[in-house]
């Protein structure tokens, strides 16, 4: 079955939001809405320094994490222009703070044993690590995670509650992990509880992600970013297995297992909702050498340097502009055309639509629209060949709950004479934002990030065309998992 409508009793508000939020996540709960419409918020949204070790050091460490980073907003999200209103609104989500997958769960444990194992410590820093015991659990959403959409569902009320009626409240989807399942549910509850249950959006349709799923990337051609990444690696994390196995000899501790501990700190601070004593054994410089790493996993993984990484997004891209025109979805990729022919399960009549995901997909849709461009390909040695204004920066892009939304925008300041000007001398135009930050949309002329709602469907070019032949290539066999000599060859 390649989808799934919830039930009635599915479709209520989540009990206990179908993860146990703590009764201190619901008291402080308001505090947290209030601090997540800020820039540069802490961790928790409950303070502003995070102890690390012995020092106080500035939250900004914590974005630093990739795609582990917690939801925080890039900018100061600002309205529409004067003389503009926001028409429709389109949110595609990543679901909140999770345990870690199941294959670098094995191998953080492995570094953890790596360490205990060791005769004996030179540095008081890794005291803790004798009595530390690996407990993390594998996939499944954190209590963290569940407050970071819910108070997402929160904001979104308060942004967008000028487009809601009676009968027009959000129409919400969401891919079916069930990471992603409860994080729609859980921002639904955060919309309802915000209108003092006046609007009360469900979680509408489960995308089956084995089948055709525009929330999940599906692509089994698609090569790797591993020998991206693993060069970087191999190249920051040297110094710093140099200390730690003299800091514990015997640990014998690999460049990866470095990399596998920093990532602990990230997933252990989320569950504990604190900072992790695994996050002090590094400074600063190697935190920033360690999101670098992660960017280059995603830029090389469905990112602009996969060649079939783009064609992941179109599917999602093509609905888009449907519901932006009003009009029947053309696709030949990942949509589910049995859904998307319906105006029961795809209706073109909502002015809020709400979409759950991964992150993975979200970069493959970035890609494909033309978002975050860079001047050049990431390079796996050096983190500072693209100059200090490069925008790949997955921790701003993808952190956990993060999110694009666009917007639809009506204006009246355009030029009598345009093309595109209705009787009453308006025009529309889209607005995209990713973590709250306006995208210039360079690709389609934008003008204070707004473009011509026309100039931006002339802009998907390569998802109206399918992806211009790559989607097939998804089927082929597969090339070399190296993405520059995989591209060479596809493009052949």
């Amino acid at each position: 079955m390649a989808y799934h409508i919830p039930s009635t009793a599915q479709l209520s508000l989540p009990k206990a939001l179908l993860i146990v939020l703590s009764m201190a996540a619901l008291l402080c709960f308001t505090l947290l809405l209030q601090l997540a419409t800020r820039p540069g918020i802490a961790f928790t949204g409950q303070q502003t320094l995070v102890r690390l070790g012995h020092t106080l050091r500035p939250y900004i460490l914590q974005e630093s994490w990739g795609p582990y980073t917690p939801y925080f907003p890039v900018d100061r999200y600002q309205g529409p222009p004067k003389g503009c209103v926001v028409t429709q609104v389109n949110i595609l989500q990543r679901h909140g703070a999770r345990f870690p997958t199941a294959g670098p769960s094995q191998m953080m444990a492995s570094a953890v044993a790596k360490l205990q194992q060791a005769r004996t410590y030179h540095n008081t820093s890794l005291d803790f690590i004798r009595n530390y015991t690996y407990d993390l659990g594998i996939d499944d959403l954190l209590p963290f995670g569940a407050s970071q959409s819910s108070i997402a569902g929160a904001q979104a009320f308060h942004r967008y509650k000028h487009l809601l009626s009676e009968d027009d409240i959000p129409f919400v989807r969401s891919s079916s992990a069930s990471r992603v399942v409860m994080s729609a549910q859980n921002w639904t509850y955060g919309f309802s509880t915000a209108s003092n249950l006046d609007f009360n959006p469900v979680l509408a349709i489960i995308l089956d992600s084995k089948s055709n799923d525009t929330l999940h990337n599906y692509c089994p051609a698609i090569g790797s970013s591993e020998s991206m990444t693993n060069i970087w690696i191999d190249i920051y994390a040297k110094p710093i297995i140099e200390r730690l196995n003299a800091a514990a000899p015997g640990a014998n501790l690999t460049t990866k297992d470095v990399h596998h501990l920093m990532e602990l700190c990230a997933f252990h601070s989320a569950v504990i909702e604190d900072t992790s004593d695994w996050c002090q054994l590094f400074d600063e410089k190697e935190w920033k050498e360690f999101e670098y790493a992660k960017d280059l996993d995603k830029y090389y993984g469905t990112g602009y340097g996969q060649a079939l990484g783009p064609v992941e997004g179109v599917g999602y891209i093509n609905e888009l502009i449907s519901r932006l025109t009003s009009t029947l979805v053309h696709d030949s990729t990942q949509t589910n055309t049995t859904l998307d022919s319906s105006p029961i399960t795809f209706p073109l009549n909502r002015t809020i639509y709400a979409d759950f995901t991964h992150d993975n997909q979200l970069i493959a849709i970035f890609s494909a629209m033309g978002l975050f461009q860079q001047p050049a390909r990431l390079d796996p040695t050096n983190p500072n060949s693209n100059g200090p204004d490069r925008t790949w920066v997955v921790s701003q892009l993808t952190p956990f709950a993060g999110r694009m939304v666009i917007e639809k925008i009506l204006c009246q300041r355009a030029e009598p004479g345009d093309r595109d000007l209705d009787q009453n001398n308006l025009k529309e135009f889209v607005r995209i934002l990713v973590n709250d930050a306006v995208q210039p949309l360079e690709f389609c002329s934008g003008v204070e990030g707004l473009c011509d709602l026309r100039n931006f469907i002339e802009s998907q070019e390569y998802a109206i065309s399918g992806g211009g032949g790559d989607w097939q290539k998804c089927f082929e066999q597969p090339a070399s998992m190296d993405p520059w000599t995989r591209e060479a060859t596809l493009s052949e």
